[in-house]
Formats: structure tokens, C-alpha cells, sequence
């Protein structure tokens, strides 16, 4: 399994709203690193859901439902979509701060390369943002 970061603005799609409405598909991808690496996403990955601009947090975990398909939003073939479920709400969001104070998580994709909306996340960084989460 492997573990991946999306980025959301909030007032245009928050976490509450996503599950609300039980799934989405994460169209409108236009970065050929991020769209790369929905198309490298399978069916059961886990990826977590980032509030950007407001909150610089990691609010839930979410689940890859449907694997890269054509997105539907352009007739440009170049681009993809994935459709993905929440999982569940960290216990305690994970803040940009935080992640950057980690020694552990010093070379994340969301620090590395802050503008990519779609980002890996290596299975010793997504294990620490958990623990971190976890914590009082």
C-alpha cells in the first residue's frame, strides 16, 4: 500500500463537507507531478486530507476508491481524476508547523515541494504524522 497527501482549500471543498457527501472525485488537477501521482495511486491507498491557505493542517485520512481515470472536467486526455472515500478524522489535526518541526519530516513532499497538490507520503512519514495525531 502506498500513502499520499491532497491538498484542499476549505472554503472550496473541506473535510466536513467530504464527508458529507461520503466520496469525491479529485478532479481539476493541472501539475503533471501531482497528476502522476494520482495515476500511480491503487484502489484501497490511504492519503491524507490537508486544509490549505486556511488551517495548514492534516485533518483526516481518506481512502483511494477508484483508480486514475480520464478527468471529466476537460476533454485534454493529459489529465486524470481518482475517486476517493474519508476514512476517518485524525484525532488531533496535524498542523504545517508541527510537521515541519519533525527532524523525521523534514524532506515531506508538503514541505519540499509546498505548491504540489497531490503528494506522496513514504510509510515512515505517514507513520509519524499518525503518532503525532495520537498525541496530547
Amino acid at each position: 500500500m502506498n500513502h499520499w497527501l491532497v491538498k484542499s482549500e476549505p472554503f472550496k471543498y473541506s473535510w466536513d463537507q467530504f464527508v458529507k457527501d461520503k466520496k469525491a472525485v479529485w478532479d481539476g488537477v493541472r501539475n503533471y507531478a501531482a497528476r502522476n501521482n494520482m495515476r500511480a495511486m491503487k484502489k484501497g491507498d490511504l492519503l491524507f486530507f490537508y486544509h490549505s491557505n486556511e488551517g495548514l493542517e492534516i485533518v483526516g485520512l481518506a481512502k483511494v476508491v477508484k483508480e486514475a481515470y480520464q478527468d471529466p472536467t476537460t476533454e485534454d486526455t493529459a489529465w486524470s481524476v481518482v475517486e476517493i472515500a474519508p476514512f476517518k478524522k485524525l484525532k488531533k489535526p496535524v498542523t504545517l508547523a508541527q510537521i515541519k518541526a519533525e527532524k523525521q519530516l523534514t524532506n515531506m513532499q508538503i514541505i519540499k515541494l509546498s505548491r504540489l497538490s497531490v503528494s506522496a507520503v513514504t510509510p515512515a512519514e505517514f507513520d509519524r504524522i499518525l503518532a503525532i495525531s495520537e498525541t496530547k
